[in-house]
């Protein structure tokens, strides 16, 4: 049998994912990062450039601590606070846009999607707000606080409705319609669901304090299978090709084999919890420890690569970026730190506990702060 050059040519590209010689990772654009962990797959991953000669370009004062990671989008970047505000200011300069206030905490990461933020506050309401002015579009009360950032999750059907999908402290996970802010459905599981709900291949999955993995068909809402992490998760996971990479409370991290339902691998350096969500690569997956370390992990293997040492607990969840990896410690700094062998390229003293995770665009780091600051470093021209 005889082929052309072409017909060769295409069938090497076919075969190319099969090979495992490439290998799609979704990663947040270069100019924004719209929600927690940049994707609707949570890689905490981003395609901007990232400069280690930063300075300070502006800051934000709000009147409490600041937990609740920053969208950036629309040239605004938009965070919750302890003062049970959720606030959107200008990108460039930190000018506060305007304020919405809830009637409790907001912790809950806000997701960015066609002229709306979507987040939840600690008062139990799921909130949907224009983006242009903070206008209440609507809200839906659960039973309990939410403090996961909601995801997105867009079928490939086009006839069939997008969703937004979130889960609370009543033991639910949410299905809502992004307009009407109607409940699609709810799946209900048995503790707390502390994390966001990684989206992939027209499913979820997500832990919680009933220490499973649960993955659930994003259409029906129905339950595809339960996975034990064999202890509760506070974090949220990371998903790529149906391999799920998350920490648990009793000091360790997985990766999970979703279509197999069992753990592949499980890394453990000393005894403490990992509360933060992971950052994954082609190779490499980067998490918090309270152990005082970010730790280096090789992706096929579990074996460590590097561990950074900080002064306090890294709860705050990685971003990796332009061979770089952003992330802030309990000891009052933010740190970037270099993907290759984990070594000190940059870091600031904010002197306040930096719990929440970095967002990243256009070269710019926004980040909240303890001391009830949003910090925006970008480049020292």
């Amino acid at each position: 049998m005889k082929f052309s050059i072409f017909a060769l040519f295409s069938i090497g590209l076919n075969l190319w994912p099969t090979l495992g010689l490439a290998e799609e990772i979704a990663a947040a654009p270069a100019d924004s990062w719209p929600m927690y962990r940049g994707t609707a797959s949570l890689t905490g991953l981003s395609k901007s450039k990232l400069s280690t000669d930063l300075k300070q370009l502006w800051s934000f004062k709000a009147k409490e601590g600041i937990h609740s990671t920053a969208a950036i989008a629309d040239n605004k970047v938009f965070v919750g606070c302890d003062d049970g505000n959720l606030y959107a200011l200008d990108f460039k300069t930190g000018k506060k846009m305007w304020e919405f206030k809830t009637e409790d905490i907001v912790e809950s990461a806000p997701l960015v999607k066609d002229g709306r933020v979507y987040f939840g506050s600690s008062d139990g309401f799921v909130y949907a707000l224009a983006t242009k002015n903070g206008k209440l579009l609507w809200k839906f009360e659960t039973e309990d606080r939410v403090l996961g950032a909601p995801n997105f999750f867009k079928p490939k059907d086009k006839k069939a409705k997008s969703s937004v999908i979130v889960g609370s402290y009543d033991f639910k996970l949410y299905s809502f319609d992004p307009i009407s802010g109607k409940n699609n459905w709810s799946y209900e599981t048995s503790n707390y669901i502390n994390g966001s709900p990684a989206v992939f291949s027209g499913r979820t999955a997500f832990g919680g304090c009933d220490a499973l993995l649960h993955v659930i068909d994003l259409k029906e809402g129905s339950k595809e299978k339960q996975i034990d992490a064999e202890a509760y998760i506070i974090g949220s996971a990371a998903v790529i090709n149906d391999m799920a990479y998350i920490g648990h409370y009793e000091n360790e991290f997985l990766c999970i084999n979703i279509n197999e339902g069992k753990i592949d691998w499980k890394y453990k350096d000393r005894a403490f919890a990992y509360a933060s969500s992971p950052a994954v690569n082609e190779d490499r997956v980067v998490v918090g420890c309270r152990d005082k370390r970010l730790h280096c992990i090789d992706r096929n293997t579990g074996k460590q690569i590097w561990a950074f040492r900080t002064r306090g607990s890294v709860d705050s969840s990685p971003v990796i970026a332009d061979g770089k990896v952003i992330v802030g410690s309990d000891d009052g700094n933010l740190y970037i730190v270099s993907l290759d062998d984990g070594k000190k390229l940059w870091s600031y003293e904010i002197g306040e506990p930096v719990i929440a995770a970095p967002a990243l665009a256009n070269g710019t780091i926004v980040i909240g702060a303890e001391d009830g600051r949003v910090y925006a470093f970008g480049p020292n021209k």
